[in-house]
């Protein structure tokens, strides 16, 4: 975690007049930086031009949701590509209430029907074959029986967030200020997405139970589980693979 490309003011200024340039420790894959306390600067370590091209217009697409406002268009960091956002007021989560956890739902279920049908250029990141193909370079038994007791297919609904935790929203005042990260970004099954959140931001059935009212699904609890099982098995074998504390999620899908 952390920053990873160290820049300095000189190598924004042809792009932003700043007096103040404070690295972040919430970039994971990418180096984030926040510039005079209003806008965040997010330098992108592994993504071409074309890829966060991508991710700027699926921003644009879904103008009007609580989502981050772009304000360089894509600019280049020391080779690398960049995006300038205004910062989002507030602060993530530690723990959701009823009412937050209503509140993400309806973002979800606003974004999913933005999306629908919509078509990605990034690769799927979570289908079954590659989580397969992930589970194999791990060489750990437990997620293979793991897998292997999953009874799910997943869908192409339209293009998802796929990795929508606590720490990557933030509310103000008690109301969802912002909703961001879309770097994974890709097609996927939208009841999948919904299970990220499930993972991340529900602990009891009726935290759940409140997640799919506001989502508006009627799907069952026990449904809903074997989508919240496969996102916590997905982000396990992703961060043992990366060589991150995984333990925290798979107790959580185990217990």
């Amino acid at each position: 975690m952390g920053i990873k490309t160290i820049i300095s003011l000189t190598d924004i200024k042809p792009y932003i007049n700043a007096k103040t340039l404070t690295p972040t420790t919430d970039g994971i894959m990418d180096s984030v930086y926040i510039i005079d306390d209003s806008f965040v600067l997010k330098v992108f370590e592994t993504m071409s031009h074309e890829d966060v091209k991508e991710e700027l217009e699926l921003l644009e697409s879904c103008e009007g949701l609580n989502i981050p406002k772009v304000v360089s268009g894509i600019i280049t960091i020391q080779n690398k590509p960049a995006l300038i956002y205004e910062k989002c007021k507030g602060q993530s989560l530690k723990k959701a209430s009823l009412d937050e956890i209503g509140q993400i739902g309806k973002f979800l279920k606003s974004f999913h029907d933005i999306t629908k049908n919509k078509q990605s250029l990034n690769a799927e990141l979570f289908d079954k074959n590659r989580l397969y193909k992930m589970i194999c370079d791990t060489k750990h038994q437990p997620f293979l029986e793991s897998f292997n007791s999953l009874d799910i297919e997943l869908k192409n609904d339209g293009i998802i967030h796929g990795d929508l935790f606590l720490d990557n929203a933030s509310f103000y005042d008690g109301k969802l200020s912002c909703v961001y990260d879309f770097t994974q970004s890709c097609n996927g099954d939208f009841l999948f997405d919904l299970g990220v959140v499930g993972l991340s931001w529900c602990d009891t059935t009726e935290e759940k139970e409140a997640l799919l009212k506001s989502y508006e699904s009627d799907i069952s609890i026990d449904v809903f589980d074997k989508y919240i099982k496969y996102a916590g098995l997905f982000y396990s074998v992703n961060r043992f693979l990366n060589n991150r504390d995984f333990k925290d999620l798979w107790e959580k899908i185990n217990d």
